[in-house]
């Protein structure tokens, strides 16, 4: 049995959620905007005061490690890195597009289709890999422009499921029988849980000291227009 903490905040959403290996305990979340630094370690609290655990029961934390939100991911992974380095127990990443794709496949309507979790990065960018129903990768994770042509190569002759942030701003562009919007499934701590565990029964762990997370493109700082002096 395998107690895991499950930390998401790559995206909007800051969720935090408990499982006992693949099953949901606890899950606290919030969609409020620039959140995770006040919120993360604040449910982390709330669910171990709420229920007969400790951090002491905890055998392993993961956390999302991208892409998605610069600072959010930063905030997600010092949150477990400290925690896994207090407690001395094992780091696990999880990709936030394969906790997608994965609660994508597990809905059962969509037998033998492809799926392809998208996270927005602004204006029409999305960071967007594509999934068989294995959840092997037929196409890598990458930053994309969407146009009406996007993965059209994959459309030809696959179903694909389209789903997370970013899938929402294709479906108006996007006009083609072979392609299924879900805009329900988002990014949420509780679609790591399998994968999480997963990692775990085959001790697939980070290096606490020197993980970091996967940005997939640098963080650019943006100077002011309007300069001071």
């Amino acid at each position: 049995m395998a107690l895991i903490l499950n930390i998401e905040t790559s995206e909007t959403i800051c969720s935090v959620a408990l499982a006992m290996d693949n099953e949901l305990i606890a899950i606290k979340e919030s969609a409020e905007e620039r959140s995770h630094a006040k919120l993360v370690t604040v449910f982390i609290e709330e669910i171990f005061n709420e229920l007969k655990y400790t951090l002491h029961d905890l055998d392993a934390v993961a956390v999302t490690k991208g892409p998605g939100s610069y600072t959010g991911l930063r905030i997600g992974v010092s949150t477990a890195k400290g925690l896994c380095y207090g407690l001395n127990i094992p780091l696990i990443s999880v990709g936030t597009l394969t906790a997608l794709a994965n609660a994508t496949i597990n809905t059962e309507k969509y037998n033998n289709h492809k799926f392809c979790p998208m996270i927005d990065a602004r204006r029409m960018e999305v960071y967007s890999a594509i999934y068989s129903s294995d959840l092997s990768k037929i196409k890598d994770v990458s930053a994309d422009i969407l146009t009406n042509k996007s993965y059209s190569s994959f459309l030809e002759s696959n179903k694909i499921v389209f789903v997370g942030s970013g899938s929402a701003k294709f479906s108006e562009i996007l006009n083609n029988n072979n392609a299924i919007f879900n805009t329900d499934i988002v990014a949420s701590a509780k679609n790591m849980i399998e994968v999480s565990y997963s990692n775990f029964k085959s001790q697939k762990f980070e290096d606490v000291a020197y993980f970091e997370p996967y940005y997939l493109k640098n963080f650019i700082a943006i100077k002011p227009k309007n300069k001071i002096f």
